[in-house]
């Protein structure tokens, strides 16, 4: 800043840059107004000494300082203008075309709908009621009766349930477009209508998988059975399991309460999880109070059916089983007593295990049948000669199986007949002997011998599917 001629700061930016520079013409004709006043003095004590009685004419503006980017701003804003301007001319939204008009009624066409399908799924008892299944569809019968043949075709004439399960077009003319059925196992037989009026026929595999269910419980007040049912163990194994451990126990006279049971069940499953078939048994075990037996199922090469082995491969069978009926209890021993029928002190030479009529009575080992017939007092009795030339007596009997005849061979465990209360009994009941050399012994005091052991490739195959067996145990619920 400037200093002026009285020594005061200039206020007039003229005079920061140099000398003062001349009046503009005509300021000396302008009357009311001192020379800075017409100069355009910036010195606000000035403006005070203005008169206000008459407003000067405005003097010319100074020109403007330039700024450097005063001038790049004003493009720039252009610019930004100009842009958006271009942006909504260029990007207007797309109008959307109006909806076709059907008639002139102006309501849009619709696209029509495609056809509905449907999927029915039901069971039948079994093929004969297969031409019944097929009418549900509505199809035209010349049709029904040629999907029915290719399906009786692949199913077979075999007995069990099937699955149906077709997929139709509804609608005033239905149309099929694929027809399965299925045995619980999964395998099939699909069809499906093709160009021509030609059916296409496909076999489905059976899809099968097994799981493994492990059982354990202990024995009741009642008996193994009620005792096997209330741990789970199936119905229809508990024969079986009873049969595997009858040549080590004799379950009338060893099992006490609180004996612990376990067993191992396989059962094959289809698709849906669904049991398909008998359950198997793998494993049994029994503890009792004087010894503990752990059986595995295994079928030897060569041998028609499987059998039970110990951990070591040694065979459960022996020369006789210890007990020819399950579930039976003993209602007399073998010795002398008094008969319930004479009154009498007589000889007991057997035996007695009390049952309902119609209970298996099988043979207690493999041999020839010697006699099969009524005999008097002893009822329906059945007479075995065994390999070893010892033979077993089998009384009162209700009935003969068919095949048991005399020169029949019949195996170890194989059902005989069933219990009954023929000849002179006092109630159904199996009275059983055993004779050696000719002569009636205890049946509970003989010594049954030991099971024959695997040896070679039986042993490995065994050994193999004892582990398998095992590591299922470990695994099942």
């Amino acid at each position: 800043m400037d200093i002026g001629k009285d020594g005061a700061p200039s206020f007039d930016p003229r005079t920061w840059h140099g000398p003062t520079p001349p009046a503009p013409a005509g300021s000396a004709d302008r009357p009311g107004r001192p020379e800075a006043a017409d100069a355009g003095s910036y010195d606000p004590r000035s403006w005070a000494d203005a008169s206000p009685e008459a407003a000067p004419a405005a003097a010319a503006p100074p020109p403007p300082r330039r700024r450097p980017w005063g001038g790049w701003a004003a493009v720039l804003a252009g610019a930004a203008v100009l842009g958006v301007g271009t942006y909504v001319a260029t990007h207007r939204p797309t109008p959307i075309p109006a909806p076709a008009v059907a008639g002139g009624t102006g309501a849009p066409a619709m696209a029509p709908a495609p056809p509905a399908s449907s999927r029915r799924t039901f069971m039948i008892g079994d093929v004969s009621q297969l031409a019944a299944a097929i009418a549900t569809t509505g199809l035209p019968d010349d049709l029904q009766a040629r999907i029915g043949a290719e399906v009786a075709a692949g199913l077979g004439p075999g007995p069990g349930e099937i699955r149906i399960s077709y997929e139709m077009i509804e609608g005033a003319a239905p149309r099929l477009l694929v027809f399965e059925a299925t045995r619980l196992d999964g395998a099939g037989i699909a069809v499906t209508p093709v160009a021509g009026g030609h059916l296409r026929v496909d076999r489905l595999a059976a899809n099968l998988s097994k799981r493994v269910r492990a059982v354990s419980g202990q024995m009741d007040e009642t008996n193994f059975y009620s005792s096997a049912v209330t741990a789970g163990l199936d119905d229809s194994l508990i024969g079986e399991f009873a049969k595997a451990l009858a040549f080590d126990f004799n379950f009338q006279t060893e099992v006490q309460p609180g004996d612990v049971f376990g067993a191992a069940v396989e059962q094959a499953v289809n698709g849906s999880g669904e049991p398909v078939g008998l359950p198997r048994l793998l494993y049994v075990s029994l503890r009792t109070q004087t010894k503990v037996r752990a059986l595995y199922s295994f079928q030897a090469p060569g041998e028609a059916e499987p059998g039970w082995f110990d951990a070591n491969g040694r065979s459960a069978a022996r020369a006789l089983m210890r007990t020819p009926v399950d579930g039976a209890r003993i209602t007399s021993r073998f010795g002398a007593r008094f008969h319930p029928v004479l009154h009498f002190m007589k000889m007991h030479n057997g035996i007695d295990f009390a049952a309902p009529i119609g209970t298996p009575i099988y043979a207690s080992g493999g041999g020839v049948v010697e006699e099969a017939q009524m005999k008097g007092a002893n009822g329906n009795r059945t007479i075995i000669r065994h390999d070893n030339g010892w033979q077993t007596y089998y009384l009162h009997q209700s009935r003969f199986m068919p095949g048991v005849t005399p020169g029949a061979r019949v195996s170890q465990g194989q059902k005989i007949g069933e219990i009954g209360t023929t000849g002179r009994s006092t109630g159904p009941h199996l009275h059983y002997e055993v004779h050696i050399d000719g002569r009636p012994v205890d049946p509970a005091s003989i010594d049954t011998g030991t099971g024959v052991s695997l040896e070679g490739e039986a042993l490995r195959r065994f050994q193999a599917e004892r582990e398998r067996i095992d590591r299922a145990r470990a695994g099942a619920p």
